[in-house]
C-alpha cells in the first residue's frame, strides 16, 4: 500500500508544475471554514434539528428492519411456523411504510433548506462583491470570479449543510450498526472490528493527497472560466487577427490541468476502493470463520448469524460513504477558501456611521486641495488639486494620458476616498454623506457605453427606478432616441443585445443620454461623450447633451480639445495637478501645454455645447 501511494503522491507532484493563470487562494484550515460559513444557517437552525430527528429516525428504522430478517428466520423459517408469518409480515409492512414517508420527508426538507441557504449565500455573496473597489474587478478575471460566484458557492453548501448532513447519517448507521453487532454477539463484534485500524491507516493516507488534488481542480476551474470569458468576449479581435488556434489553444492547456487533477483524484479513489474491499473481505472472513465456531457450539442462532452477517455489511457501507465524503469534504474547503479570498476583500469606501440627510442637492462641486495615490502606484494621481464648477456652469478636464483626469471622476462618485483633502457636494464633505445619496445627485455618460442585453425601456429605465412608461418615453425623445427606437421591431421592448450590439454607436450613446436624463441628477458626468462616434453621429449626439446639460453643474473628461473649446472654464490637468484654468483663448495664449494639446489634434470641429452657460 505505501509504495502505491508512492506513486500516486509522484504523480501528482509532476502535475502540480504545470503553470495557471488563476493563482491558488490562501489556505484555511477546515475549522476556520466551519467558523466562517455556519452563522450563515443560523435562519434554518430549527429545520436543521428537524431534519437530524428525520436521519435518526431513517438510521433506527433501517436498523429495525435488518431485524426483523432474524426474527423471520429464527420464528418463521426455522420452525416452519406460518402463522408467524403474518405479524411478522405486518411489521415488514409497517417497518417499510414507515422508513419511506420518513425519507420523503427528510430528502423534501432537506433539499429546501440546502437550496434556500445556497440562495442567501449566494445573494450575499453577489452583493459582498458589489461593494468592492473598482481596482479589485480590474485585476481579476470575469471567469474566474463568476466560477467562484457559481461553483464554489455550491460547494460550500455541500461542506455546511449536505455534507454535515451525510455525515451524520453515516455516523448514526456506524452506531446503531455496531450496537447491533455487540448486542447479537459482543466477542463476534470485536473480532469483525480488528480490521477498523488498518482501514483508518489507508483512509489518513489517501485523503492528503485527495486535498491536493481537489484544490488544483478548483483553481483550473476557474481558470477554465476566465479564459472562455476573454476569448468569447474578444471574438471580433480573435477573429479579425486570426488567433482561433491561440484561444484554442490556451482553452486546451486549462481544460487539460483540470483533466490531470481530476484524473489524479479519480486514480486515488479508484484505488482506494479495491484496498477496502480487500479489508472488508478480511473481516468478513474472520466472521464467517468465528461465528461457525459459535454456531456449531450453540452460542448463536443461524438467523443470529446471518443478521450478523447483514449487519457487518452494511456497517461497512456507512464506513464507505465516510470516505467518500472525506473526498467530497476537501474538494467543497477547496472551493470555499477561494471564496474566502473574496470574502476578506473590504469596500476602498464606506457610508458614515450618521449620514448627513439624503435628497436633491443644487449640484455645486468643489475639490480643495486634494491629492490621492492608487495602492501600489509610486507616485500620486492627484497632488494638490483644486476644481469648483456650479449649476448651469460647463469644467472641461484636459490633459494628456495620466494627468489624473479619470481619478477626478473617480472621487466624485466616490469609487475612493481622497487621500488628502476633500471633494466637496453643496459645501460638504462626500465621505459624509451616504454612497447612495452621493450617486443618485450623479449622472454619468461614459466614454465606452455600457448597456445590457434587456429591452431598450430597461437600459432608460435603469436611470430610475420605478420610471413609468411615458418618462422613458419623454427622456427618448429629449435625447432624439425615440424615431430610431420606434423603427426597432419591438419599439422599446426591443432587446438591445449583448453590450448593446444591435445597436449603431449613436444610438447606444443616445441610450445613454436618455437613461442619464431620466436620472434628472443636479451633477453631470461626462466622459468623452462623443468619442468612437464619426461626425455625422457626434453632431446628432450635441442637441440631446445640450438639453442634458442645461441647469446642471457638468464636468466633461477630454482627451479630444476640439469638444471642449467652449466650456465655461478648462482646468489643463499633467501628472497629477491643475497647471492652469481659464476660457480657451485665454489658454491658448498663456498655456504651452495646452497649445500643444490643441495642435495635436485634427481640423474638423466638434464644439460640446455648453447649455445654459453658453
Amino acid at each position: 500500500m505505501r509504495r502505491w501511494l508512492g506513486r500516486l503522491r509522484a504523480a501528482f507532484v509532476m502535475q502540480e508544475g504545470d503553470a495557471g493563470p488563476v493563482a491558488d487562494a490562501p489556505v484555511v484550515p477546515v475549522r476556520a471554514i466551519a467558523r466562517r460559513f455556519w452563522p450563515y444557517a443560523r435562519p434554518y437552525r430549527p429545520w436543521l434539528i428537524l431534519t437530524g430527528l428525520f436521519i435518526v429516525l431513517d438510521a433506527a428504522i433501517e436498523t429495525a428492519a435488518v431485524w426483523l430478517f432474524k426474527v423471520l428466520v429464527d420464528e418463521v423459517l426455522v420452525p416452519r411456523d406460518l402463522h408467524a408469518l403474518v405479524w411478522v409480515g405486518a411489521l415488514f409492512v409497517a417497518i417499510t411504510v414507515a422508513g419511506g414517508a420518513v425519507g420523503f420527508a427528510d430528502d423534501v426538507l432537506s433539499t429546501w433548506v440546502s437550496e434556500r441557504f445556497l440562495l442567501d449565500l449566494r445573494t450575499r455573496f453577489y452583493a459582498h462583491l458589489q461593494t468592492l473597489p473598482l481596482d479589485f474587478f480590474e485585476g481579476r478575471r470575469l471567469g474566474d470570479v463568476l466560477s467562484r460566484l457559481t461553483g464554489d458557492i455550491q460547494a460550500i453548501e455541500s461542506f455546511v449543510l449536505s455534507g454535515v448532513a451525510d455525515a451524520l447519517s453515516y455516523a448514526l448507521r456506524v452506531v446503531f450498526f455496531a450496537g447491533a453487532l455487540f448486542y447479537l454477539q459482543w466477542d463476534l463484534a470485536l473480532v469483525a472490528l480488528v480490521v477498523g485500524p488498518v482501514f483508518y491507516v489507508a483512509a489518513r493516507r489517501t485523503a492528503a493527497l485527495l486535498k491536493r488534488a481537489s484544490r488544483e481542480k478548483r483553481r483550473r476551474s476557474g481558470s477554465i472560466g476566465a479564459v472562455a470569458e476573454e476569448g468569447l468576449a474578444n471574438m471580433a479581435l480573435v477573429q479579425a487577427y486570426g488567433r482561433e488556434d491561440t484561444e484554442r489553444e490556451r482553452f486546451h492547456e486549462q481544460n487539460l490541468g483540470a483533466f490531470r487533477a481530476q484524473m489524479t483524484a479519480t486514480r486515488l479513489r479508484a484505488g482506494f476502493g479495491p484496498l477496502v474491499e480487500l479489508i472488508e473481505l478480511a473481516g468478513v472472513l474472520l466472521v464467517m470463520a468465528y461465528g461457525t465456531v459459535k454456531l456449531s457450539q450453540g452460542a448463536l442462532s443461524l438467523g443470529g448469524l446471518l443478521v450478523f452477517m447483514a449487519y457487518l455489511s452494511k456497517l461497512f457501507s456507512p464506513v464507505r460513504g465516510l470516505s467518500r465524503l472525506t473526498t467530497g469534504l476537501f474538494s467543497a474547503s477547496a472551493a470555499a477558501e477561494r471564496v474566502i479570498e473574496f470574502l476578506d476583500e473590504r469596500p476602498a469606501v464606506a457610508d458614515p456611521l450618521a449620514p448627513l440627510p439624503a435628497g436633491r442637492h443644487r449640484g455645486e462641486v468643489r475639490f480643495e486641495n486634494v491629492r490621492f495615490a492608487y495602492p501600489g502606484a509610486a507616485e500620486e494621481a492627484l497632488r494638490g488639486v483644486d476644481l469648483e464648477v456650479g449649476p448651469g456652469e460647463v469644467l472641461a478636464l484636459v490633459g494628456p494620458s495620466g494627468a489624473g483626469k479619470s481619478t477626478v471622476a473617480r472621487l466624485l462618485l466616490r469609487f475612493a476616498d481622497p487621500s488628502a483633502g476633500r471633494v466637496l457636494l453643496d459645501g460638504a464633505d462626500l465621505r459624509a454623506r451616504a454612497l447612495a445619496d452621493v450617486r443618485a445627485n450623479v449622472a454619468v455618460v461614459l466614454q465606452e457605453t455600457l448597456v445590457f442585453d434587456a429591452t431598450v425601456f430597461e437600459n432608460i429605465a435603469y436611470g430610475r427606478p420605478g420610471a413609468t412608461r411615458a418618462e422613458v418615453e419623454a427622456a427618448a425623445r429629449a435625447a432624439d432616441a425615440h424615431e430610431f427606437v420606434m423603427a426597432l421591431p419591438d419599439g422599446y421592448d426591443s432587446r438591445v443585445g449583448q453590450r448593446g450590439r444591435r445597436l449603431s454607436g449613436g444610438q447606444r450613446q443616445r441610450i445613454a443620454v436618455a437613461r442619464a436624463m431620466i436620472r434628472d441628477a443636479p451633477v453631470l458626468l461626462l466622459d468623452e461623450p462623443t468619442t468612437g462616434l464619426d461626425a455625422q453621429s457626434a453632431q446628432r449626439i450635441l442637441a440631446p447633451l445640450r438639453r442634458l446639460m442645461a441647469g446642471r453643474a457638468t464636468i466633461v473628461i477630454a482627451h479630444d480639445l476640439l469638444t471642449v473649446r467652449d466650456a465655461t472654464r478648462i482646468a489643463v490637468l499633467d501628472r497629477g495637478r491643475v497647471i492652469d484654468a481659464g476660457r480657451h483663448d485665454e489658454l491658448l495664449a498663456r498655456c504651452g501645454l495646452y497649445r500643444e494639446l490643441w495642435a495635436a489634434r485634427g481640423a474638423e470641429v466638434v464644439t460640446l455645447p455648453v447649455g445654459a452657460a453658453s
